[in-house]
């Protein structure tokens, strides 16, 4: 078995996280609050949210300095988990 990382990606290395959901005033800190809890390094001068054209939907982005995929994987894993997080990217 290896433990070898997927062809483009050498950690640690700067990675963009993106999340969908109901612009409900909240969304990016339940964004930022899922990241925390699998980042020591999150770039929160990164965070860009951009509204859906009838402004119901917002999608967030934010850079974080990811370890592994493992890491990234667990991110993902719990945004797609909560009931707030439409889509993720």
């Amino acid at each position: 078995m290896t433990t070898e990382e997927p062809q483009g990606f050498q950690f640690p290395c700067e990675y963009e996280i993106k999340a969908m959901g109901i612009d409900d005033g909240g969304f990016h800190e339940l964004v930022l609050e899922v990241i925390r809890r699998h980042c020591d390094t999150l770039r929160e001068e990164s965070l860009r949210g951009r509204p859906s054209r009838n402004g119901k939907y917002v999608s967030i982005s934010v850079v974080i300095e990811a370890s592994s995929r493992a890491q990234l994987d667990a991110i993902y894993a719990d945004l797609t988990a909560h009931e707030k997080v439409l889509m993720r990217l």
